[in-house]
């Protein structure tokens, strides 16, 4: 029997939309970055982007398990000479984009190369319940009803 390898012509994609409030953060990311890779797909192969869109609404409502959201710190560098700046995940998630706490748990958990940056661009996070999509009619993900610790009161 041969091996079946997907060709990016017959790529089926889906539209889904993840609501994340309430969410842990990376219980979450890890279904997400799966969903973008099409591992979930019975004609998975590792080569091709044979994974959905997904939308996650709600990213500012996302939370942490213990004292994350407090002790938790995101390194950047400027690019100068001493020029490592820190920022809490508490300063993020109440900041001007919380969302890039969702966009960054989930770029850590796919592997690095021209198809990750691919991959990366089927991913739309809001911070709000809104998003621009409707005309795709994504269906619903409901990741919380997948397993009771993926949710916190």
């Amino acid at each position: 029997m041969k091996t079946f390898s997907l060709k990016p012509a017959e790529v089926d994609k889906k539209w889904v939309v993840i609501d994340a409030q309430g969410l842990v953060v990376g219980r979450l990311a890890s279904i997400v970055a799966m969903r973008l890779r099409g591992k979930h797909k019975p004609n998975y192969t590792p080569h091709v982007d044979c994974g959905d869109n997904v939308v996650v609404i709600n990213a500012d409502k996302v939370v942490f398990t213990g004292r994350k959201r407090e002790q938790k710190v995101y390194y950047h560098h400027t690019g100068y000479i001493g020029g490592i700046k820190e920022r809490s995940a508490k300063a993020i998630l109440d900041g001007r984009f919380p969302e890039r706490v969702v966009e960054k748990a989930v770029e850590r958990m796919l592997p690095r190369g021209p198809l990750f940056r691919k991959i990366l661009g089927n991913l739309r996070v809001y911070k709000g319940a809104e998003h621009p999509h409707a005309a795709q009619q994504p269906e619903t993900l409901d990741v919380g009803a997948l397993n009771s610790k993926n949710v916190r009161a």
